[in-house]
């Protein structure tokens, strides 16, 4: 299995390469600050680090090409001004539709989550405001998975927590879970992308997650 990882330094992304590693799929994980992650390229024939701009459709094309599947972890700034989620997976998706490759697990928040059969949670009157411009990049990011043809499954969690894996959690298709505690490990959120690649569980759903 020889996965792509955008987002690869981040919190979730970071554990995500080393959950995949430890499952002996290949990585290449994709990020503009990849440069303390030369050291594993040079060491772990299972791993390549690939310096690069998600803006870039030719260098998200080469790093999607030849994959089995992509997993996304993109974050941005909290204000949603760079656009790096939204249109971030608008360039994956279309690198993913040219080369062939149909699998994505990607990481969105929990506003994209339904509150009903009609709402999602960011279009509520109680959602809180300050969340709005990172939930709206979320859920622009989603309507491209959803126009896409490819097989996505996109998690929305709750608080992250700069923790590793527990164990210990909760999903629910397209719906917050019961119970639902608002926070969710870094680790768990790794734990549950790099197992759903293969498991496709949840293919063309979003996913709440919860500690438990």
């Amino acid at each position: 299995m020889i996965i792509t990882v955008f987002g690869a330094t981040g919190q979730v992304g970071k554990r995500v390469v080393s959950q995949a590693l430890a499952k002996g799929y290949t990585v290449k994980a994709f990020g503009r600050n990849i440069e303390n992650l030369i050291d594993k390229d040079l060491h772990d024939e299972n791993f390549t680090a690939i310096k690069g701009y998600v803006f870039d459709s030719e260098e998200v094309f080469n790093a999607v090409k030849g994959s089995d599947a992509v997993i996304s972890t993109l974050g941005g700034s909290f204000d949603g001004s760079d656009k790096t989620r939204s249109l971030g997976i608008k360039n994956i998706t279309h690198a993913m539709k040219v080369t062939g490759v149909k699998r994505i697990v990607a990481l969105g928040g929990m506003g994209v989550l339904n509150a009903n059969e009609t709402t999602q949670i960011i279009d509520t009157p109680d959602y809180p405001q300050m969340f709005y411009p990172v939930g709206k990049e979320h859920q622009q990011a989603f309507q491209f998975l959803q126009a896409s043809n490819l097989d996505w499954t996109f998690i929305c969690p709750p608080d992250i927590l700069d923790q590793d894996a527990t164990g210990k959690y909760i999903t629910n298709a397209d719906y917050p879970p019961t119970p639902n505690y608002y926070k969710i490990a870094a680790g768990d959120i790794a734990d549950f992308m790099v197992n759903e690649v293969t498991a496709n569980q949840f293919i063309h759903h979003r996913v709440g997650i919860s500690k438990l």
